[in-house]
């Protein structure tokens, strides 16, 4: 036989074909991968962290954003609640009363929930109030509120803060108020200052 005529004879059996992966070829690749993966896994987890607070985080300024807005245009003080009715929920409401005297509903626990307060409003009467109540909405999984103090927006659109310290509450500072959302170690703050300036930081 000629050396051409054995090499087809051993490749038509099998024998002296280089394709295939041994098994140290098979361990070598999986052990690799392993390394990547305990090494890629930690940084996805953190990206999907600064993600879900971002998405978070521009929710809230929309929703401040919204609420001055609507304050200016109806020519009522709107109001945004954090933590409202539980933790990593908030609220845009109508204030019902004035600033100097608000009603005696127009609090936390009453006000938060869409038991009695319902969205969309079940009277659309303009005279009564509240008309103007958002949605109940939430940050996203795992995420939640830093520092946060209910804002309340004017109709000339200077926003204020709950500093428990006698009402109406006191116009915000030029240096502002932060509004923070978090996970772990990944933090973002909406920055509102008196003159109703809302700023994504």
């Amino acid at each position: 036989m000629r050396p051409i005529d054995i090499q087809r004879e051993r490749t038509r059996h099998g024998r002296g074909s280089s394709a295939g992966f041994t098994l140290i070829d098979t361990l070598v690749t999986v052990a690799l991968l392993g390394i990547v993966s305990a090494i890629a896994i930690p940084a996805m987890s953190s990206v999907l962290d600064s993600m879900r607070v971002g998405m978070g985080a521009r929710d809230v300024e929309r929703e401040l954003q919204a609420a001055r807005l609507l304050a200016v245009s109806s020519n009522r003080p709107i109001r945004v609640r954090f933590n409202c009715p539980a933790a990593g929920q908030y609220r845009l409401v109508e204030l019902i009363g004035s600033p100097e005297s608000p009603d005696a509903f127009d609090n936390d626990g009453a006000r938060c929930g869409e038991t009695a307060f319902p969205y969309p409003a079940s009277d659309t009467d303009a005279l009564t109030r509240p008309n103007l109540d958002g949605p109940v909405r939430r940050l996203p999984q795992g995420v939640s509120f830093g520092s946060a103090q209910t804002i309340e927006f004017w109709p000339n659109g200077t926003a204020r803060a709950d500093s428990g310290g006698g009402l109406p509450w006191p116009k915000i500072q030029a240096s502002g108020t932060v509004v923070s959302v978090t996970k772990d170690s990944v933090t973002r703050s909406i920055e509102v200052n008196g003159l109703g300036k809302i700023r994504l930081r």
